[in-house]
């Protein structure tokens, strides 16, 4: 009888080290600080934010993007760039998906572009519906914590309403570029 409880218990182990682990997604928040690039009025301007997205053991992910950059325009009074968008995310696991490893990655999305100018004479505040693609890579160190890097291009959409059905999106001419670094934790 001791012999087949060992077994059971010995067959139990087993069972339960070489099981398949279940695929689980993981989310993370990663807060950054970089500078906005390729637009004259706001060259080397510095912005924070936060990205926070979800990824599963596969390739495939969605991501929210804030970005807020302050006094981004040489002007006197209150003025800032704000950006809040919803990517999806294509990152291959280099190293395996949980623990040290590295995830480079492409993104894309769309959401608003605000610019906003207010000199204490006049205030100009823009609400404008936009994209941004871009890419970089994640790099872990442990199970919860690495390090990322981002390059995204942003460009906001005009509304001309020049279609029959009220609709027709041109591009705008406000752009830029932004390259960040900041942490992940998952």
């Amino acid at each position: 009888m001791r012999g087949v409880i060992k077994a059971v218990i010995v067959a139990g182990v087993l069972a339960t080290a070489l099981a398949p682990a279940r695929a689980r997604a993981e989310g993370y928040v990663s807060p950054f600080a970089g500078v906005h690039f390729g637009n004259d009025d706001i060259e080397k301007k510095f912005v924070w934010g936060a990205d926070a997205g979800y990824m599963g053991a596969g390739v495939f992910g969605v991501e929210a993007d804030f970005g807020y950059a302050p006094n981004a325009f040489d002007e006197p009074g209150d003025n800032h760039i704000m950006d809040v968008m919803g990517n999806l995310i294509i990152g291959i696991p280099v190293g395996g998906t949980h623990g040290a490893g590295v995830r480079p990655y492409v993104t894309g999305g769309i959401g608003l572009v605000q610019t906003k100018i207010d000199t204490g004479i006049g205030d100009s505040t823009t609400n404008d519906f936009g994209f941004n693609v871009g890419g970089g890579v994640m790099g872990f160190f442990s199970n919860h914590f690495g390090l990322r890097g981002d390059v995204r291009y942003f460009r906001s959409f005009e509304n001309n309403s020049t279609f029959d059905n009220g609709i027709n999106i041109d591009l705008n001419k406000f752009d830029f570029w932004r390259g960040s670094i900041g942490v992940v934790i998952r």
